[in-house]
């Protein structure tokens, strides 16, 4: 099992920036693909980004592409999601997961086993 504490939320104006971080406790396998997902108010949860564990390969939600980006420092068993030019339509809590899904369900809430407890962003305009 690992234990998954985000950090980073908050408020920030339309056009700001905010770096999301993720921090793991307990065995990371290599296997491992750490998402991050998000769910607006009366929206379901909607995939953000991807970082595979090993080799570092990213993938984006084409709502976000260019303006988010998605990181890993294995050193420090932490992901992070860097957001840049905000939305007010970003506003939402944002979760941090991990699993091994296979590359076709990287994008799939369903394919990850431990989730932390999320964050909550919120984009004034």
């Amino acid at each position: 099992q690992v234990q998954l504490i985000e950090s980073g939320g908050g408020l920030v104006q339309a056009g700001g920036s905010l770096r999301l971080s993720c921090t793991a406790s307990g065995r990371i396998y290599s296997s491992f693909a750490m998402g991050w997902f998000r769910q607006a108010p009366g929206k379901d949860r909607e995939f953000v980004g991807v970082v595979r564990w090993t080799g570092g390969s990213t993938k984006v939600a084409d709502s976000v592409k260019g303006r988010f980006t998605v990181s890993r420092d294995k050193a420090k068993k932490t992901v992070y999601l860097e957001m840049n030019s905000l939305l007010p339509e970003d506003t939402a809590v944002y979760y941090c997961a991990a699993g091994g899904p296979a590359e076709s369900r990287l994008f799939r809430e369903d394919a990850y086993n431990n989730w932390g407890q999320g964050t909550q962003v919120t984009v004034s305009s």
